[in-house]
């Protein structure tokens, strides 16, 4: 959850969800593409003996094997700030929690990878939802993330991949949503 409740009335509590449109992705996208594409001219340079690189001259390396790394380094880089701006361009992991008493259903969608499971949408019955679940693992890679104990079917998560969120956020959200839910809290 981002932890701005978009739609809140007495009756529906919509919760945004940030997708792979974070502020890291941009600046790792921006970095492997500068990376990617210098590295991928400075090979070329080599190839061609002419200078491609307005910050150094690259014309005098040898192609083999100074020129041959530097354009694998340069496609490798290259392809990785792809992907990252493509995941960004599709908002993958991107969606919404929806908690709607007026028509009595619960509906958790994100955004996936292209294909024929792109829209992934969870819908279930409020009344079957049993719990909210908090999961709190400290350590070298810690892990905050709300849960939604359904009958019948796995734990739905319902936080943000990536970045943990701070412990009295993730108190906040999941208090809010038990008592909006009518269910107990556990795990705090």
């Amino acid at each position: 959850m981002s932890g701005s409740t978009a739609t809140q009335s007495n009756r529906v509590l919509r919760q945004t969800v940030l997708g792979s449109r974070r502020l890291s992705n941009y600046f790792w996208a921006v970095i492997s593409s500068i990376g990617g594409i210098g590295f991928l001219l400075a090979g070329l340079s080599s190839y061609l003996g002419t200078n491609l690189l307005l910050v150094s001259d690259t014309s005098s390396l040898q192609f083999i094997p100074q020129g041959v790394a530097l354009s694998f380094y340069g496609v490798a880089g290259s392809l990785v700030a792809l992907y990252l701006w493509l995941t960004m361009a599709l908002n993958v992991g991107g969606g919404f929690n929806e908690f709607n008493h007026e028509t009595g259903t619960v509906t958790i969608f994100r955004w996936g990878f292209p294909g024929k499971n792109r829209r992934i949408e969870l819908t279930s019955p409020i009344t079957d939802v049993q719990a909210v679940r908090a999961e709190i693992k400290e350590g070298v890679n810690p892990k905050r993330a709300l849960y939604l104990k359904v009958k019948q079917k796995r734990d739905i998560p319902l936080t943000r991949v990536g970045q943990p969120i701070s412990l009295s956020q993730l108190e906040n959200q999941g208090a809010e949503l038990a008592r909006f839910l009518g269910v107990p809290l556990e795990g705090l």
